[in-house]
């Protein structure tokens, strides 16, 4: 099915995802020292970063006049908004800055080419970080699903402080106010 806009979406339309109980274990967990690739051809170590740091994964982003890698895209729990999710994290960036997150990026399984030109396409203004070969999903084991024969992460908001996961937000429903949560929490929760 072709996605002429990847922003307009009825999300009472889509199946929200559930709390499958995935995401638990992560709070307080420490960042395992694994280096990933960013969009501005920077390599990351999360866990060495200090501060506060947002990190928002999604499954896949689409890309306008494509096909979906499955004709049900939109009726798995949870895959469809990872555009939507982007583009509110972009539009609120300079507000998470100014509450307190030092660093913001967004997470996928996606090959850097593709989020690179995703990156520029959609305007971000922070890195976003290829988990390709699963090794920072697999050491936190982070809640996945399988989609085509890929490995996608699920949907999820991790804030960092310090290298240590001190807030998860899991699941997310609606993709587009991610960001406001986030922004929310931010705020009551200041570093």
């Amino acid at each position: 099915m072709a996605q002429p806009n990847l922003l307009d979406v009825d999300w009472s339309k889509i199946p929200a995802p559930v709390d499958d109980g995935g995401a638990a274990h992560l709070v307080g967990m420490a960042m395992p020292p694994v280096t990933l690739l960013a969009t501005d051809d920077n390599s990351v170590t999360l866990s060495g970063l200090p501060g506060r740091t947002v990190v928002f994964a999604y499954p896949r982003t689409g890309e306008p006049g494509k096909i979906s890698i499955v004709d049900d895209w939109d009726m798995i729990p949870g895959a469809r908004g990872c555009t939507p999710q982007t583009c509110s994290f972009r539009d609120l960036f300079a507000e998470l800055k100014a509450a307190g997150a030092r660093q913001v990026f967004g997470l996928s399984t996606q090959d850097n080419v593709y989020q690179t030109e995703m990156a520029s396409r959609l305007h971000l203004p922070f890195p976003v970080l290829s988990d390709e070969k699963l090794k920072l999903t697999a050491a936190l084991k982070l809640p996945t699903m399988k989609v085509a024969g890929l490995t996608l992460i699920k949907r999820l908001a991790l804030i960092i402080d310090d290298g240590r996961i001190r807030h998860v937000f899991y699941p997310v429903f609606p993709p587009d106010r991610n960001a406001a949560d986030v922004l929310a929490w931010l705020k009551e929760n200041p570093a």
